[in-house]
């Protein structure tokens, strides 16, 4: 049975960690989405479910996709309680489910949002008695239905989110290794540098290989719904799994085949092997030419590319004496081995990152976790390459 909520157009808020919302809007006008509005940490966008289906299934750069309900006016929890216990949740809701509640709050009544989600949850809990005579469990986990509350000053919202557990975790990385990159920063990185897929990327220090295997996957056509085959849309009334078939069919005719050289190097052989792991869940371990060896070390096809490097920063791993002559030798290996490429260093630290020796030609911020990031390109002018270099093949 269809209802109101597959039928109905609404509010799509699709959020992102902050300083991503540039890229995520990259990607959501690829889709053919026109954004309303366009924030710091996400956008806001007019349509309806099965395109959050669509935008849950193809989008690298965000974190949740959520879909609105009814927005009112509130200034105390009472309020909200009131606004929640008459809406229509066992029309959208499965008796015997499952629904988890999360929050945003900014609210000066409410000094803790697990006050909130409990206040919601027992509106939700009070309507299905009343209506049905029982009513389905509630807790924490976040993989089957979750209903999101958004409430700033008097403004409150309460939205259907479509997701569920995040989807700035694309699924593949089933070893995460040391103080891995986010997958969803990664692409995100990715794009800021302009790759388009065509040319050799080379990606030293890999660790757990979250870089280079996004590139595969940017390469290849390859969407983050491919790895992952639950979110919460499915389980809400009224959902019909031929939805999410077709939109699932039509993401695997976006794969294409590729044939860009794409290395990862690094001196530990537990990061390759852990890197070797991932990008065989990726389906993607046979396009990326693993080389265990020092950074300085790593075969640099003569064909120009990017050479996308992020090495320690002195946060969270490193010693900061070892890590300052580390960035000079890579600097050393940029200005050597890589001339006329486009060299990248993802950094948390930037008095390390001086340490480089060369002038970036652009600083792009990020964000590491909490950790303020910048992404500097480096333009690698220069005479010929040593022509040793320029045979290097993707292993088969």
């Amino acid at each position: 049975m269809m209802n109101d909520l597959y039928t109905r157009t609404s509010r799509i808020v699709v959020t992102c960690n902050k300083r991503l919302a540039p890229f995520l809007e990259q990607e959501v006008r690829a889709l053919g989405y026109v954004p309303d509005e366009v924030f710091a940490t996400g956008l806001i966008l007019t349509g309806t479910l099965p395109q959050c289906i669509e935008l849950n299934l193809h989008l690298r750069c965000a974190s949740q996709v959520l879909f609105s309900l009814q927005a009112f006016k509130a200034v105390h929890p009472d309020e909200v309680y009131d606004k929640v216990l008459r809406m229509p949740w066992e029309t959208w809701l499965e008796k015997d489910g499952y629904f988890s509640v999360t929050s945003n709050v900014d609210q000066f009544s409410v000094n803790n949002s697990m006050f909130l989600n409990v206040k919601v949850k027992d509106a939700i809990a009070d309507r299905f008695r009343r209506e049905v005579g029982v009513r389905p469990n509630s807790g924490p986990e976040l993989d089957r239905a979750v209903v999101h509350i958004f409430w700033r000053d008097d403004q409150a919202e309460i939205f259907m989110d479509t997701s569920g557990p995040t989807l700035a975790k694309h699924g593949y990385r089933k070893i995460p290794g040391k103080a891995p990159m986010l997958e969803a920063l990664a692409a995100a990185a990715l794009y800021a540098t302009g790759w388009t897929g065509e040319t050799p990327l080379v990606n030293p220090m890999c660790g757990s290989g979250t870089i280079v295997i996004e590139a595969a996957l940017l390469a290849t056509g390859r969407k983050p719904g491919l790895y992952r085959h639950n979110y919460s849309f499915m389980h809400w009334r009224g959902y019909e799994r031929a939805m999410y078939e077709a939109a699932l069919q039509r993401l695997k005719g976006e794969v294409r085949q590729s044939a860009v050289t794409l290395i990862a190097s690094d001196i530990s052989q537990d990061a390759i092997d852990i890197a070797k792991v991932n990008a065989a869940e990726a389906g993607v371990e046979k396009m990326i030419q693993f080389q265990r060896c020092d950074f300085a070390g790593t075969a640099v096809p003569q064909t120009p590319g990017i050479v996308f490097l992020n090495p320690e920063y002195g946060e969270r791993l490193g010693d900061l004496e070892e890590l300052e002559e580390t960035y000079s030798r890579v600097g050393d290996f940029l200005k050597q081995r890589c001339q006329g490429y486009e060299g990248y260093i993802f950094t948390g630290n930037l008095e390390l990152a001086k340490k480089v020796g060369l002038k970036a030609s652009r600083r792009i911020e990020f964000y590491n976790a909490k950790i303020d990031c910048r992404l500097l390109k480096y333009e690698l002018y220069g005479g010929s390459r040593r022509k040793t270099d320029q045979n290097v093949v993707p292993s088969s």
